[in-house]
Formats: structure tokens, C-alpha cells, sequence
């Protein structure tokens, strides 16, 4: 499946669209990827991205704001596949993941800052669907994420919902 690019999408959209700041890393199967936002903010805690990925995916991108924490990972393998197989199109965690040789085998995009073999802790904290923060974009559930090699951008929607 071919997608248009974030730079012809910026070029396209300049005014627009909004592009991240923050330099990720390509950990998935897929380094270009796009659809409707859902969001998770937490911290060290994992247990509603686990919860989120559970539920049916229908091509969203799940943007999880750990909030640049690289002390625990707050995506592994089997929560990516999960993603996978309930249809997901990607993840892009503002925090570490882990298993990476794994996650690149996975037909699915992840972009995080880096890597730690530390698991999560659980305790059930944090909040979903709610506007995240960071790299000097708002992500607002709902809006459209479009990323690849060159980074990650937000087209947002609300502005057509009120005309």
C-alpha cells in the first residue's frame, strides 16, 4: 500500500499540518504509517496502552506520552502484536519500548525514543483519549498522524467539524 509522503504532505499542508519535533526511532515492521489519533499519557505504567491495543484498532495510531521517560519500556512484543492483530496501524511512544528485534518483525508502525529491557510497572495510572503534548505538537484524539522516515506530522481535523 502506497502512502503520500510527510514532506509532500507538509509541502501540501503548510500552514496546517503540524510536525513533530521529537527525533524517534523506527522500531516496527513498518516505518510509514497514518490514521485517526487515540491517545494514552502515562508514566512507567503500561497498563492502559495493554488495555487500549486490546481494543479493536480500525487503522487508528495509538500515541502514548510517557512523558520522555526512558527508565521502563511502555511497549513490548506481545502488547505490538496485540496491536497487529486488532488492527492498529501504528504507535508512536514519547518514552522507551522494548524487544526490538522482535517489534521489526511486526506488520506495524512504532516510532519511540529508544529501547530499555525494563518492563512497566502496574498500578492502572494514567489517562485515555485526552490531548497528549510533546515535540511542539498537541495530539488530539481524532486527528490524523501521518509518519515515516522523516518524522511524524498532525493534520488536524477539528477545524472541519466546524464549518
Amino acid at each position: 500500500m502506497s502512502q503520500i509522503s510527510v514532506a509532500d504532505l507538509c509541502d501540501e499542508h503548510e500552514g496546517t499540518i503540524e510536525v513533530c519535533e521529537t527525533q524517534f526511532r523506527d522500531l516496527g515492521g513498518k516505518t510509514a504509517f497514518s490514521g485517526p489519533i487515540r491517545t494514552v499519557r502515562c508514566h512507567e505504567d503500561n497498563s492502559l496502552v495493554k488495555a487500549t491495543l486490546a481494543e479493536p484498532g480500525e487503522g487508528c495510531v495509538l500515541v502514548v506520552d510517557g512523558g520522555g521517560s526512558l527508565h521502563r519500556a511502555l511497549v513490548g512484543d506481545m502488547l505490538a502484536a496485540d496491536g497487529v492483530k486488532n488492527g492498529w496501524a501504528g504507535v508512536v511512544v514519547f518514552g522507551a519500548v522494548r524487544d526490538a528485534v522482535v517489534l521489526g518483525t511486526l506488520d506495524i508502525g512504532i516510532k519511540a525514543l529508544g529501547t530499555n529491557p525494563m518492563r512497566s510497572v502496574k498500578r492502572g495510572e494514567g489517562v485515555v483519549d485526552t490531548p497528549v503534548a510533546f515535540g511542539g505538537v498537541v495530539f488530539v484524539p481524532g486527528d490524523m498522524l501521518y509518519a515515516d522516515e522523516d518524522g511524524v506530522a498532525v493534520l488536524p481535523t477539528a477545524d472541519e467539524d466546524d464549518e
